[in-house]
């Protein structure tokens, strides 16, 4: 089995492609199938299928599971193929504003290794880069992973990202602004780059392997100290021209309101995102308060805790609607840390949004009315989504 194999299988980029690399493509993106999930979702054949499976198993590049062994794959059921966890490895990293968190995974899905590490806060990208390189290597070298087996690494940032991997002036990272991801981190790694803004990367995630599985059509909103999203439209993230698309949290709801850090008044963040709840926690409980420590609370019954939560998904729930009245969307997705509150969170703010929105969950049949759910990864979701960059060669590979 040779890693140059696979790599000529995954960036074969032709409109049909050969059997082979669509199957190897369509599990990449997947993770483990059966071989009659591969010719549904392919379009091929059974028998095409079944002829392109003996040779790429006689390759190694696919193997056979065991049910069992498919446990491994993060939210996969089990079923009896995937990539051979050999054939490749890639690694996500997120870049937020006072660390670098990195993860290893492996072609069939499987999680090796999670890193986090502490910088200073405005590091550079230089810095950046120097870290993760270390971070990177202490990982490969603590598994006894071959690094010539590393076929590609995602990176997900706090801000728009353009296609071709410029970070835009309202990120989070402000020393960042007209960075380009790619021309910083592909020399020190020598890999290629696949760049993204952190609420795609948490949709890619949740599409792949969280409470999105399934659904090519939907919005995932983030709720933290900021406010972000994402649009997914037949199974791709819509970056807008220069990346912007899905900043719902820079929507303006009050004209003559705050200035907001993007340098607009008024924005959707400013009364949606945790940050205005938490400076009033502080004053109240005479202390630095956390956002886990307020859900925390509220989930212990403290009812001004919970009322900083309603009150916020009260708001949240307005854009929401207004985003729905623009996309009617079949699902969306709550991300972001403010999620782990569950219901105390998501009963408010499906009533705000029934209430703000233009079509009304009540006036229709089931089958079309708007599901909104709790996302699944709430602690790393734009880290694994940083990983599904490259398993879903968004962008471009080699």
């Amino acid at each position: 089995m040779s890693q140059d194999e696979l790599r000529s299988l995954l960036s074969d980029r032709s409109a049909a492609g050969t059997p082979e690399s669509r199957i190897v493509r369509v599990m990449s993106e997947r993770g483990t199938l059966s071989a009659a999930k591969i010719a549904t979702i392919t379009g091929m054949a059974r028998s095409t299928v079944s002829t392109a499976l003996v040779g790429l198993r006689r390759s190694g590049i696919i193997v056979e599971m065991q049910n069992g062994d498919a446990g491994k794959s993060v939210g996969r059921p089990a079923v009896t193929l995937a990539l051979n966890s050999e054939a490749g490895t890639c690694v996500g990293i997120h870049v937020g504003l006072e660390d670098i968190r990195v993860i290893v995974a492996d072609v069939s899905h499987s999680v090796i290794s999670e890193k986090k590490e502490n910088l200073e806060r405005d590091y550079t990208p230089a810095r950046a880069a120097e870290v993760a390189k270390r971070m990177i290597d202490t990982s490969y070298a603590e598994n006894s992973l071959r690094s010539s087996a590393l076929l590609g690494v995602g990176i997900s940032i706090s801000g728009p990202v353009s296609p071709g991997g410029d970070v835009q002036r309202a990120s989070m990272v402000p020393t960042w602004a007209g960075i380009n991801i790619r021309q910083v981190f592909e020399p020190v790694l020598q890999r290629p780059i696949f760049a993204g803004n952190e609420s795609n990367c948490a949709a890619i995630a949740e599409m792949m392997w969280g409470a999105a599985v399934g659904c090519e059509d939907f919005v995932l909103f983030k709720i933290d100290k900021g406010v972000g999203g994402a649009i997914v439209h037949r199974g791709q993230v819509m970056t807008g021209v220069a990346g912007g698309a899905g900043e719902f949290g820079h929507m303006t709801i009050d004209p003559d309101g705050d200035l907001c850090r993007c340098g607009n008044r008024g924005c959707l963040e400013i009364y949606a995102s945790f940050v205005r709840p938490l400076a009033v926690a502080d004053r109240l409980h005479g202390r630095k308060m956390s956002m886990d420590d307020v859900i925390l609370l509220a989930k212990q019954g403290d009812v001004g805790s919970r009322r900083l939560i309603e009150d916020t998904a009260q708001i949240a729930g307005r854009g929401l609607g207004m985003i729905g009245a623009i996309l009617n969307p079949p699902l969306i997705v709550i991300g972001g840390r403010m999620a782990l509150a569950g219901s105390i969170i998501l009963e408010p703010l499906i009533e705000s949004y029934e209430r703000h929105t233009l079509i009304k969950l009540r006036d229709q049949p089931e089958a079309m009315r708007t599901r909104i759910t709790i996302g699944h990864f709430t602690e790393n979701d734009s880290l694994m989504g940083a990983v599904g960059l490259v398993l879903r060669h968004h962008g471009r590979l080699g």
